[in-house]
This record gives structure tokens, C-alpha cells and sequence, in this order.
């Protein structure tokens, strides 16, 4: 890595990332452990590890009560629209690299499944959440 690469990466908070137990959490809206995520860990590491456009990493991943089932959503920082009155909405590209990096590690683990936007409309924490999308493991 070169000086100038040091220089913008440390800038930008590029090499801050959000502790796994605010980032994932049981339907229960207690932090995910990474032995409850099983076989899981690692795709969800790779979550936490995923670049952020808007440098806020503001995905929130909550594990079904059912097995291998994640629904993924998106945590709104306030002004964010407004910030950068743009077209672009800088947190629904992050929640896509956010779901690339978790497809491509769970499929490097050979983990398979499909994404569905079938809203499993929780309760509490995700009241406050935008949903986006769910992750349905076919390896039970």
C-alpha cells in the first residue's frame, strides 16, 4: 500500500469497521453471536469487512428463528438523502455490497440459497429498520 493509499484510507474511515454485535442480531433483538451464526460466521464477517459507500456500514442482518434464514436491512443515518442531493442513494449501495460480499463467501463456504423480498414483518428493533431483502439457505 503507498503513502497516498494510507492517507485515504485512514481519511475516510476506511479502516473502522462496526463490532459484529451491532451489526447482527437474533429476531429476539439480541446481538448475534458468532456461534449462533454457525456455519454462517464467515459470510457475515465478510458483511462487517464489506466496503461502505457511505462509510456508515448501515446494513443490520437478523437471523430467523428458522435455520439459514437472514432478512437484511437498512439502518437510515438522518440527512443522509439531504447531505448529498443526489439521485443516488448512497445506503441502498451499500446494503448491495453488503448481500454481494454475503452470497459470494456463502457460496466459497458452499453454502447455497436464494434472495427473496417475502418481508417477515418483525417486531421491535426492526420497527426502525428499513427491509430490504432475506437470504433463504437451501443446506439444511
Amino acid at each position: 500500500m503507498t503513502a497516498i493509499d494510507s492517507v485515504i484510507r485512514s481519511s475516510t474511515g476506511a479502516d473502522r469497521r462496526k463490532p459484529w454485535n451491532s451489526l447482527f442480531f437474533n429476531e429476539d433483538d439480541k446481538p448475534l453471536s458468532v456461534e449462533q451464526a454457525g456455519r454462517y460466521a464467515t459470510p457475515l464477517e465478510m458483511v462487517r469487512l464489506a466496503p461502505s459507500a457511505s462509510n456508515l456500514q448501515p446494513w443490520r442482518i437478523i437471523k430467523a428463528s428458522e435455520s439459514d434464514v437472514f432478512h437484511f436491512y437498512i439502518k437510515r443515518a438522518p440527512g443522509m438523502k439531504q447531505l448529498f442531493a443526489m439521485k443516488a442513494d448512497l445506503q441502498r449501495v451499500d446494503i448491495g455490497i453488503a448481500m454481494c460480499h454475503f452470497e459470494l463467501a456463502a457460496d466459497e463456504e458452499g453454502l447455497r440459497g436464494k434472495w427473496n423480498t417475502n418481508n417477515p414483518l418483525l417486531r421491535g428493533m426492526a420497527d426502525k429498520l428499513e427491509y430490504i431483502t432475506t437470504w433463504a439457505g437451501s443446506n439444511q
